[in-house]
C-alpha cells in the first residue's frame, strides 16, 4: 500500500507546526509507506529489532512485556491517533526488542526505515533535530512512566491517561487498562466511577 495524499499532508501539517519548513518534509517524501494493521497485528515483535518508525494516522497500539514464568503480559505504552510510535529502545539502539507492539484495533500508520532517517539527519539539519525529539521524546515516556509507578496514585496516572488518549476506553479492553496503570480491574472500576462523580 502506497503513501496517499491525504496522510502525507496530515504528517506535514504536524511537523510543520513543530517548525519544520515544507521543503524540509520534502526531502523525506520518498521513503514514506502506508499500512493497514488488523486488530492484533503487530507492528514489532519480541526478539526482532525494530527497524521503523511510524506515525498513527488512526487506530490504536500497545506495547508489553510477557512474564517467561507466569505469561502475564504487562502492558507499558500506548500510542493512538497523530503520534510517533516505535519500540523505542530497539529502535534508537538497534538492538532486539524486549517487547511486543500490537495493534489493539484496525489501524493506519505511515512509517519510515531507520535507513532513510539516517539519510535525512545527513542531509538536514531539521530532519536531525526532529531524530534528537524522537530520543528524547522516547527518554520523557520512559521517565513518566517510571515516575508514575513510583510516585503518583492510579488516579492521578488514569487522569493523566486520559489527558493523552482521551478515546481510548472507546477501543482498548478494561483490563488492559487496568495493566498499564498496574491495577486490577474493580480499582480501575472504582476510579472511574469516582472521576464521573467529580
Amino acid at each position: 500500500m502506497s503513501e496517499s495524499a491525504s496522510e502525507i499532508e496530515l504528517l506535514r501539517t504536524i511537523l510543520g507546526s513543530a517548525g519544520m519548513t515544507p521543503e524540509s518534509f520534502d526531502l523525506s517524501l520518498p521513503y514514506w509507506k502506508l499500512k493497514q494493521y488488523k486488530k492484533g497485528e503487530f507492528y514489532n515483535e519480541y526478539k526482532n529489532v525494530c527497524k521503523h518508525l511510524g506515525f498513527v494516522i488512526n487506530g490504536v497500539f500497545r506495547i508489553y512485556r510477557v512474564n517467561n514464568q507466569t505469561g502475564e503480559e504487562k502492558n507499558m505504552l500506548f500510542f493512538t491517533d497523530h503520534q510517533f510510535i516505535a519500540s523505542y529502545k530497539s529502535f534508537l539502539t538497534q538492538t532486539a526488542c524486549d517487547y511486543y507492539t500490537e495493534a489493539m484495533v484496525d489501524s493506519l500508520i505511515l512509517y519510515i526505515h531507520i535507513d532513510h532517517l539516517n539519510e535525512l539527519y545527513g542531509q538536514s539539519h531539521q530532519w536531525e533535530r526532529f531524530g534528537r525529539i524522537v530520543a528524547e521524546t522516547a527518554f520523557h515516556e520512559v521517565m513518566v512512566n517510571t515516575e508514575g509507578f513510583l510516585f503518583k496514585t492510579p488516579e492521578d496516572r488514569y487522569r493523566e491517561m486520559m489527558e493523552k488518549h482521551p478515546d481510548i476506553f472507546n477501543s482498548v479492553p478494561l483490563y488492559h487498562i487496568a495493566s498499564y496503570l498496574g491495577i486490577q480491574g474493580p480499582s480501575l472500576s472504582r476510579i472511574r466511577k469516582r472521576m464521573v462523580g467529580k
